[in-house]
């Protein structure tokens, strides 16, 4: 957009405006009501307002280099403490609810792809919200990616029905436990409540925070580096787009996996990670256009309203046949659709101690496994 306040051509100046716009996000979400609504979502709608202000332009060198390389680059640091191992022996019958979600996430999908007219993207579209409604939306952006889907409008409309559903959602699931007939309906269970802190090493505790090092940042971020430059290299080879967005997160698992104890020596690998995926929020943001978000998000709305719906029914029937309590299908239907950050605060914030630490794992297995569930679907749906 030439006619915006700071063209397409003054990089430094964009950059200081997304930068902005993700400390302003970050800021914003331990307000009140900046925490109803999430950091990402607030960095976005920042940008998305100056740009449908005409302070930034719409399309921009500087965003495309977000796209390309800030958003490979979070993904291992963002998947540096999932270590496969301790989640299958550690999660417990959470585990089971999980996988429960994700098929009622999967079913909800396609139930919603074949009544909803989503448009040419849909099958992409279809792959984004699978990976979403199985780990959470740092999915969202790598699924997306790796399908092609990189229309920004799109993006953002998706990202928004996404958010405003989730916000509908949690607070559904936290009511559930209040309704003294639906309870009754499922068992009680008593567990030994674990310590969280191990395994969330940089969410829990503020001293870990004063804990994170530059050596270990910069080993992160080296090792993030090589990771994205062996993956893209693979997908040179193989030349099939999206390969490299899985191979980022093979190598990432594989590492994590195999070198636990190293890996939770590179201290703020989360927080480079997260402070990227800020950026690429305000540049989708500010990339976005405001008539195709009002004409696409309705749309978008109700098929997120959909795949919640189907799979809230399923993982609470098909849980309760299977013997899980209330309490583990709630959290484990949480860390399918939010990830393990929002599943922890809700287990901590109902009281329910012994389920923090299962909480963390299996979202942390949704960040895992829902970008290829989701590419795998899309791609299931492309070719009928």
């Amino acid at each position: 957009m030439s006619s915006a306040l700071i063209s397409a051509d003054q990089t430094w100046a964009l950059w200081t405006i997304l930068l902005s716009c993700a400390v302003f996000g970050l800021w914003a979400e331990r307000t009140v009501i900046g925490s109803r609504l999430s950091s990402a979502v607030i960095t976005m709608l920042a940008a998305f307002a100056l740009s449908n202000l005409s302070i930034i332009p719409a399309t921009a060198p500087s965003y495309d280099m977000v796209w390309h390389y800030l958003v490979p680059l979070a993904i291992p640091l963002l998947l540096i403490h999932t270590d496969l191992r301790r989640i299958v022996t550690e999660s417990g019958p959470m585990l089971i609810a999980f996988v429960i979600g994700a098929c009622g996430t999967v079913l909800g999908v396609l139930i919603a792809f074949l009544l909803l007219p989503l448009g040419p993207d849909d099958w992409q579209l279809a792959a984004v919200f699978t990976a979403t409604y199985i780990g959470g939306s740092m999915n969202y952006v790598a699924t997306a990616k790796a399908v092609g889907l990189d229309d920004s409008s799109l993006l953002t409309a998706g990202m928004a029905a996404d958010n405003l559903m989730m916000i509908v959602y949690f607070l559904i699931l936290f009511s559930l436990p209040s309704i003294h007939r639906l309870r009754s309906f499922f068992p009680e269970r008593a567990v030994k409540s674990p310590q969280v802190t191990e395994i969330m090493p940089q969410q829990q505790s503020p001293q870990n925070h004063r804990n994170n090092s530059l050596p270990g940042m910069t080993a992160a971020f080296a090792m993030s580096l090589l990771i994205c430059a062996l993956a893209f290299e693979i997908e040179n080879i193989i030349a099939y787009k999206g390969t490299a967005i899985l191979m980022i997160t093979l190598i990432s698992l594989a590492l994590a996996t195999a070198l636990p104890s190293l890996m939770r020596r590179l201290n703020g690998a989360q927080v480079i990670g997260t402070l990227l995926m800020q950026i690429f929020f305000a540049a989708i943001g500010a990339s976005a256009h405001i008539d195709t978000v009002i004409q696409t998000g309705p749309i978008l709305l109700v098929f997120a309203m959909m795949i919640l719906t189907v799979h809230l029914l399923v993982i609470l029937l098909i849980g309760k046949h299977a013997g899980l309590s209330l309490p583990e299908i709630i959290i484990a239907s949480n860390a399918n659709t939010g990830g393990p950050t929002t599943a922890l605060a809700m287990a901590s914030a109902r009281g329910w101690q012994h389920l923090m630490v299962p909480a963390v794992l299996c979202g942390t297995l949704g960040y895992a496994t829902g970008n290829f569930i989701g590419i795998a679907i899309g791609n299931i749906l492309k070719h009928m």
